[in-house]
């Protein structure tokens, strides 16, 4: 996918989405149904374990780099597939154009599985975090290349503030640099770079010495075998977020456990 067809054009249509999103659900109603939400659950404790490499496992039906990953998409019955392998918390994507998700996909996930879930979207607003919790996300990722520090703080705030956790998402050494100053405290280091959607499987390796001791740090994407597993462990890795590799896999839970054990 060339970078017109990238992280810009995303966010851009992300961004034009959002006033009708706003019309149809105001932002009144939608903090109230918030607030109706049981609490959320604790995600970063869920990962953070001092024995393994916890899996975060992700579900969405297609995606921009691999197209339609998986015909029979079904939420609830990838999430209690991966539950039943031993994932430490769920990934679920919501954006509707590129990843065919939707945000109720968040609820499902989590009354399936009873894991912790991440709304992982393009983030740019706070309308979409309290979307996050109306619809019973335990934890919102935020994308530094998306945001300016001043937005970056202040959705990192509400997000904390519904009792959810932050996924601070990193590419390079700057935009660790800036995860780390906001106090970020579950960081994610993606190897695929964002703009023209190649990957660079050195980079969790590379930027990894730079994350600070009691900083959790999330490797992401190119992570395909139980060897993967094992060699970010080594590196220092306390968890990992795995989807395209295990979603064209026919049995998602015997797919997911492979990875699971590794991470023991």
């Amino acid at each position: 996918m060339s970078e017109t067809k990238g992280l810009d054009r995303i966010v851009a249509r992300v961004r034009a989405a959002l006033p009708e999103k706003q019309r149809a659900v105001p932002f009144a109603v939608l903090e109230k149904r918030a607030q109706e939400k049981p609490r959320p659950l604790d995600f970063l404790s869920a990962v953070r374990q001092p024995d393994r490499v916890s899996v975060i496992a992700e579900l969405k039906k297609a995606s921009p780099s691999g197209g339609l990953l998986r015909a029979d998409y079904d939420v609830a019955a990838g999430a209690k597939a991966y539950a039943a392998a031993g994932a430490r918390a769920l990934s679920i994507l919501t954006e509707e154009n590129y990843f065919l998700g939707e945000p109720d996909h968040l609820e499902k996930a989590k009354a399936a599985s009873g894991l912790p879930v991440l709304r992982k979207d393009f983030v740019v607003d706070p309308y979409q975090v309290h979307e996050a919790r109306a619809f019973g996300a335990d934890a919102v990722l935020l994308i530094v290349a998306l945001l300016e520090d001043k937005t970056l703080r202040a959705l990192l705030s509400i997000v904390k503030e519904w009792g959810m956790t932050p996924l601070v998402e990193a590419h390079d050494a700057l935009e660790l640099r800036r995860a780390v100053d906001v106090g970020a405290q579950l960081i994610g280091i993606n190897s695929r770079n964002l703009k023209d959607l190649t990957m660079n499987p050195g980079t969790f390796e590379s930027l990894l010495p730079r994350v600070p001791p009691g900083v959790t740090a999330v490797a992401e994407s190119g992570l395909k075998t139980a060897e993967d597993i094992k060699k970010v462990r080594a590196l220092g890795a306390r968890a990992v977020l795995v989807g395209e590799s295990l979603l064209r896999q026919n049995d998602l839970e015997s797919a997911a456990r492979i990875l699971v054990e590794a991470g023991q």
